[in-house]
């Protein structure tokens, strides 16, 4: 509240030139790469107007085809609700699902997202526009239970989302409906550490069987950092997550979580070589040693990117 919250962010999205945009965000890949980042979610959503989504999902496509990294894209139209629709709630909800044509037709997201929690969309909303854009071929995703429970993991396993991000405030019953419909559990523990909150109830997930996925919901918000190794030290101490779990949770899970697990996550033969090496005696120390950059090399599509 102090800083404006997502609005801010979004004034200054839409005062940038897409040239801008993709210079700034070429600074931030850069570092994702050193830390042995190969291939990223990044989401619209700061806009909340379709010229400005569109101009942040091209800009998406840009930096695919000038770094290294693969960039998959996500229409995150119904992030927050623009001021001109405070209590007409529902009118924006409509407006959000008149732009998802548009933005299949331009081909210029694989999933759709919303960000489902008490003061933003209902689950009631979420659902009307994530049904919406699976009418449209969208694959799904949903931001839910972060700071209150309101059934939204139940509704990521209702719908059968690919992933539901955050989950600090999921309750037993959304754990058990996250594993009966297979989503991947996307946990943010960075969110929970930069902003002094409650961590996800990760242990008790993966004890219930829901499969973890660990990313660093880079923002300029809530978790303005790109070390993703930070991530995984955040799990070893505050989710007691072991090495084993962390490293499958940025690999092998991360792929699933954007239905690239054939493709990506795994040293198997038919896959892209993305390799990275870690200049450590081993895994533990990486998650033991904090704060620094481990990488020693990576490797993107079998060509060396990163080297020190």
């Amino acid at each position: 509240n102090a800083g404006g919250g997502i609005l801010s962010t979004v004034k200054a999205t839409k005062e940038a030139t897409k040239e801008e945009l993709v210079e700034k965000a070429k600074i931030s890949l850069k570092k994702m790469l050193a830390f042995g980042v190969t291939t990223i979610e990044s989401k619209s959503g700061y806009g909340l107007d379709l010229e400005t989504e569109i101009k942040q999902l091209e800009v998406n496509q840009i930096l695919d085809k000038e770094q290294p990294i693969d960039i998959v894209s996500t229409f995150m139209g119904a992030h927050a609700i623009p001021k001109e629709y405070k209590g007409k709630e529902e009118a924006f909800i409509k407006n959000v699902i008149q732009m998802l044509p548009e933005i299949k037709a331009k081909n210029l997201a694989e999933f759709c997202d919303i960000f489902c929690e008490h003061g933003i969309f209902s689950v009631d909303q979420s659902r009307e526009v994530l049904k919406a854009a699976k009418k449209l071929g969208f694959k799904l995703k949903i931001h839910a239970d972060e700071i209150e429970s309101i059934r939204g993991a139940e509704l990521a396993g209702e719908l059968e989302t690919t992933s539901s991000e955050h989950l600090m405030a999921v309750s037993d019953e959304g754990i058990i409906a996250l594993k009966n419909s297979g989503v991947i559990a996307n946990i943010l523990p960075g969110t929970s550490f930069y902003l002094k909150k409650e961590y996800a109830p990760v242990r008790k997930m993966i004890d219930y069987g829901v499969q973890i996925a660990l990313s660093t919901d880079y923002n300029p918000g809530s978790c303005p950092t790109e070390n993703l190794q930070l991530i995984m030290q955040i799990a070893a101490l505050y989710l007691n997550m072991s090495p084993i779990e962390i490293i499958k949770a940025v690999t092998i899970n991360g792929a699933k979580s954007l239905n690239k697990e054939k493709q990506i996550g795994s040293i198997e033969i038919g896959k892209k070589a993305d390799l990275v090496m870690f200049n450590s005696k081993s895994l533990e120390y990486i998650l033991y040693h904090f704060g620094i950059n481990h990488t020693k090399m990576v490797i993107k599509n079998g060509e060396i990117v990163y080297y020190i």
